[in-house]
């Protein structure tokens, strides 16, 4: 089988870069379709992927903030169980989107969205994926200064930028390779951390009350969820490579099964040590608990945590780079090449860096706050996407007709934007945050249930107005595409094989 058996038919000039199908060097693709010759890996190899990018300090951070305003260790733990479990099912399912199409997340998107509309979502992306990586920024940051006694300032998130952006270029094989390395550096130091810390450092009677805080539970269930539904919009980016007979179930499987581990783990941790050390950082609580055990122990944790930290934002650089090349190319094709994911790269790493070091403000505080504005902007769109994927196209897509502005998909997807719409607007009386609090929510007594208002809202609005779409020409291109790729065996999307 030639190489040109293996493209797509041609979409014009998104396809035009040359296929490099090597594992060990500077990676070249960004937005465009992974041809079979690249087609390399399994399906295990998402679990210490996705373990590692949610075993860090943030996600620790993550699961003091039900602590913070007041809930006992008891409640924290149930909301961040529910919380992660119900964002990573989202997850999941995108993930296993990856392997079927070899597309980029929002770049399948614009089935729902248009080739154009799609950049309203990647520009929500973006914003998300930096604001994450200021947070990320800050901690190794306060982790490097605790740990050598240095105040450098800014000069350190200038070092952690220029560290994961390099690994960031280098892309997206060599993040797997790391990843997979650091899992064992992690269960070697917080594994055993969090086995002796259980016995060493008990918690009291009055952290297991069970005393329900209704508004601390939520905040903290809508934390936790929205940590984990945060990588959706990208998930499917770290699975494309995979090749296309492998199993759905398979890459859902060890997607969330690393998701909910790693950062069910780390959040579950994080309240532990919260209850133990109130009022203190995550920096500072990680440091104090380990001392606790073992003088000297906590500056060994930290430096065990900061290539973790590092990595995470190579993980948020690299995908929210696709984003960035995907809106420019909605509006001015883009040539893919490896110059433009360098550059792509080095805008956001450079946005995360200045963010970090102009940023004021509490951590937890302005971190909490975030995450629920996060989850209220990706809840209509993963509701959107999936409900498209799964139930109305049934994963058969026309992937040629994605690069073309002018295809089936047109350059506005109406249907996708007015459903993610009507999503937003649907939550709006029933969201809960520091600055509002919507007429429902406090009619309620202040509990927040626009999650499932606005995946609801955004399912039933997208199945209405996607009753028009003419799927069987679709799906003949679908067929045609397959057949011109040599992967006839392959069902996009259904399982079958």
């Amino acid at each position: 089988m030639n190489q040109q058996q293996n493209d797509l038919p041609e979409p014009g000039p998104v396809q035009t870069a040359v296929a490099v199908p090597s594992t060990t060097g500077i990676e070249v693709k960004s937005i465009d379709w992974v041809p079979l010759t690249d087609r390399t890996g399994r399906p295990t190899s998402l679990f210490p992927l996705w373990f590692m990018s949610n075993a860090n300090l943030t996600t620790l951070a993550t699961g003091m903030v039900g602590v913070a305003m007041g809930a006992d260790f008891l409640v924290s733990l149930l909301a961040i169980v529910l919380g992660v479990c119900v964002g990573t099912v989202f997850t999941a399912f995108h993930s296993a989107q990856g392997p079927q199409l070899g597309l980029p997340q929002m770049i399948q998107s614009r089935a729902q969205f248009g080739y154009r509309g799609v950049a309203i979502v990647c520009l929500v992306v973006v914003a998300s994926i930096v604001g994450f990586n200021i947070f990320n920024q800050l901690l190794a940051g306060q982790v490097l200064t605790a740990t050598t006694g240095l105040d450098a300032g800014s000069w350190w998130y200038v070092l952690i930028t220029a560290l994961a952006l390099t690994l960031a270029i280098v892309g997206y094989h060599w993040i797997h390779r790391v990843q997979k390395w650091l899992t064992w550096l992690f269960l070697a130091t917080f594994g055993v951390f969090s086995v002796v810390a259980i016995f060493a450092l008990p918690l009291t009677p009055a952290d297991f009350s069970g005393d329900f805080d209704g508004p601390a539970f939520l905040v903290q269930f809508a934390a936790a969820a929205a940590y984990a539904l945060g990588w959706a919009p990208y998930v499917s980016d770290y699975s494309r490579y995979l090749p296309p007979q492998t199993s759905p179930r398979k890459a859902l499987f060890y997607t969330a099964s690393g998701v909910i581990v790693g950062a069910g783990w780390l959040m579950v941790l994080g309240a532990f040590v919260a209850s133990l050390f109130a009022d203190s950082d995550p920096v500072e609580a990680i440091t104090a608990a380990a001392d606790a055990i073992l003088p000297g122990a906590g500056a060994v944790l930290l430096w065990s945590a900061l290539p973790a930290l590092i990595t995470v934002i190579t993980i948020n650089i690299y995908a929210a780079s696709i984003e960035l090349i995907t809106v420019a190319d909605s509006f001015r094709p883009v040539r893919p090449t490896r110059a433009t994911r360098i550059v792509a790269c080095t805008v956001i790493g450079v946005g995360g860096l200045l963010g970090a070091a102009f940023s004021t403000g509490e951590f937890l505080d302005s971190f909490g706050s975030f995450l629920v504005v996060l989850l209220y902007v990706l809840v209509p769109w993963t509701s959107v996407n999936l409900v498209d994927y799964y139930f109305v196209r049934r994963g058969h897509y026309a992937v040629a007709e994605m690069f073309r502005p002018h295809g089936i998909y047109g350059a506005w997807g109406w249907r996708g934007i007015t459903a993610y719409a009507i999503g937003i607007v649907a939550m709006i009386p029933f969201v809960v945050t520091t600055w509002f609090t919507g007429p429902i929510a406090q009619a309620i007594g202040g509990i927040d249930i626009a999650l499932f208002v606005g995946l609801a809202a955004s399912a039933v609005a997208y199945i209405l107005l996607a009753r028009g779409l003419d799927l069987g020409a679709e799906r003949r291109l679908a067929r045609e595409e397959a057949e011109a790729a040599g992967v006839r065996s392959v069902s996009f999307g259904d399982g079958r094989r």
